[in-house]
């Protein structure tokens, strides 16, 4: 007969195998399959009224580059600036649902944003306070105005050279200058023919120009004041509340030039330049985002391929952009304008180490990747640390296969010979329809060429750096954000006498922080809803593994030493 030990044991070492088979398959299927359920955007779901309404607004931090010595930076000094912020915003985003797909894998929708001041997380600073900044709409106008009449004169040249090229006694000069050049006595003819052909250049350009545009140059100059309610110098005294959404006003009734110039400006269609109601128009960076939204998101609902929820599938209509360079192939698109990732608001499910993702900014008109770095705790939730690479800003040209982002808009800047920004700097002109260029906050990372031209800059990896903290099984982020900055060049431009002793630099103006801090009532959500349960799981599984296993061995223990003890002799009775 069975020593009741081992049958104890044999139950144990079955409750061992049951909690291993638990712990180790059944639960991480049925937190597999749960998390699935709980991230899938259907009609009506949970996840769908936390999709409609994020559970809490993002956080929307902006810091401002005040210039100190404005006066001596028209009279070419070195730019000197001083961080000023955070002015933090409370971003509620809301979504406008327009439809499902008929299998309701696809969801397609509208997103409407509002900002709130928060006095408290801002202070000691307040919209009031009044700031020293660059002039972005006055900057940029001018800049595109001279990129457009380089555009018109370089079209005029190659007429002209054309036109030349096919004029016999041109032609003539030409070869007699190839056969004198550089021979003597003959050196001091090829100097007279030089100057000969040019001459002709000269005339024949001016006959082809159209005759307005010289009137053109010189009226934009005497009429500046009119247009920029007379500005003293290439920056603009204004309040924080104006400079970010209210509006620094121009244009105000304007006449005659100066007003045909305002309406060129306001039918030129900027996000950023609005009509106020009495026909003046108003500069701000944010107050286009303020209200409703006009892009068209197509995004994944997760059916299907939970690992795909939130993953933009097209933006009006496109499943790419139109903003960068295309390959030379006719239908090829570039990487550059391949729309990958999700909005950042959230990620998709079971992470894991080592990997990457991508997230899409429309702001910046292109994806960027995230990659893994470490494995953190948010109070208590564990996840697992994400940040961009070199490929974001720093590595971009020919040679590194990314050249489609070298859009060369602007003229006479600080730029490689062909035409890509420096390192950590990306030309947005084609994105934003101005010449803005983007980095890294206080140039972190960007090349000396320019961050020695600018004083008062104080780059830290740990402050300006982009990064994220995700959940790892549900994707969900607990704090991190985008970091990056707005700048545009200054500089001399042909012409333009408010300009004429300017040094080329690279100004910034701005630098924003956009992202999520996981607030305790969202903490305390997420730990009764997942995090305890996982925490309970691991204790059955270990419970049961551990348990099973120390019964069983005991048992064992205690029937070996049974069988080795002596058996006791019988009792004899005396009768």
């Amino acid at each position: 007969m069975l020593h009741w030990s081992l049958i104890v044991s044999a139950l144990g070492v079955i409750v061992a195998v049951l909690g291993a088979y638990c712990g180790w398959s059944l639960f991480p299927i049925m937190i597999h399959k749960k998390v699935e359920q709980s991230v899938i955007i259907a009609d009506g779901s949970e996840q769908y009224k936390r999709f409609v309404n994020l559970p809490q607004p993002l956080n929307f931090k902006v810091y401002i580059f005040n210039v100190t010595n404005p006066d001596m930076i028209q009279n070419g000094a070195i730019p000197i600036v001083e961080e000023i912020g955070p002015y933090v915003y409370r971003q509620y985003r809301q979504k406008k649902v327009k439809h499902f797909s008929r299998d309701g894998s696809k969801i397609t929708y509208v997103q409407n944003v509002h900002f709130d001041f928060d006095e408290d997380a801002s202070a000691p600073y307040t919209q009031s306070d009044r700031i020293v900044a660059l002039n972005m709409h006055m900057n940029a106008f001018l800049q595109v105005f001279e990129r457009e009449i380089t555009d018109i004169l370089q079209g005029f040249a190659n007429r002209l050279n054309s036109r030349l090229n096919r004029t016999p006694g041109v032609r003539v000069l030409k070869r007699l200058m190839e056969r004198i050049r550089g021979k003597p006595p003959f050196s001091w003819v090829n100097g007279i023919l030089v100057s000969l052909i040019e001459d002709v250049k000269s005339v024949l350009q001016i006959s082809e120009n159209d005759p307005g545009l010289a009137l053109l140059l010189v009226h934009l100059n005497a009429n500046l004041k009119a247009v920029f309610n007379d500005p003293r110098s290439m920056f603009v005294h204004t309040s924080v509340r104006e400079y970010l959404f209210d509006g620094v006003r121009f244009c105000i009734n304007p006449q005659g030039i100066a007003k045909a110039i305002c309406n060129q400006i306001k039918e030129s269609g900027s996000k950023t330049i609005r009509e106020q109601s009495d026909g003046s128009l108003a500069f701000s960076f944010f107050g286009h985002k303020n209200g409703s939204g006009h892009e068209v998101y197509e995004v994944h609902t997760g059916k299907g391929d939970a690992t795909k929820v939130l993953e933009i599938q097209k933006l009006d209509d496109s499943h790419n952009l139109q903003v960068w360079l295309n390959g030379s192939t006719e239908g090829e698109t570039s990487v550059c304008n391949q729309i990958n990732g999700t909005d950042a608001s959230s990620y998709p499910p079971f992470r894991q180490r080592g990997d990457s993702m991508y997230i899409f900014s429309a702001d910046i008109c292109r994806s960027v990747q995230l990659f893994y770095q470490s494995d953190i705790q948010y109070q208590g939730i564990p996840g697992f640390r994400y940040s961009i690479g070199e490929n974001f800003i720093n590595d971009i040209g020919p040679e590194h296969d990314n050249e489609c982002f070298c859009v060369d808009k602007l003229a006479n800047v600080i730029k490689r010979k062909n035409g890509c920004l420096y390192a950590g700097a990306l030309d947005l002109t084609t994105c934003l329809d101005a010449p803005v260029i983007l980095t890294l906050p206080h140039m972190l990372g960007a090349s000396n060429e320019y961050r020695k031209m600018i004083r008062g800059l104080k780059p830290d990896a740990k402050k300006h750096q982009t990064f994220v903290d995700v959940q790892t099984l549900t994707g969900t982020p607990l704090q991190g954000g985008k970091r990056v900055q707005f700048n545009m060049f200054l500089k001399s431009i042909n012409r333009i006498t408010i300009t004429e002793n300017l040094t080329t630099v690279l100004m910034p103006a701005i630098w924003v922080e956009e992202g999520i801090q996981l607030n305790g009532e969202m903490v305390n959500f997420f730990k009764k809803k997942l995090i305890n349960t996982l925490k309970t799981l691991d204790i059955v599984h270990w419970a049961g593994l551990c348990g099973g296993m120390g019964v069983a061995i005991l048992s064992l223990l205690y029937y070996t030493y049974q069988r080795g003890r002596p058996a006791k002799a019988p009792v004899k009775q005396v009768g």
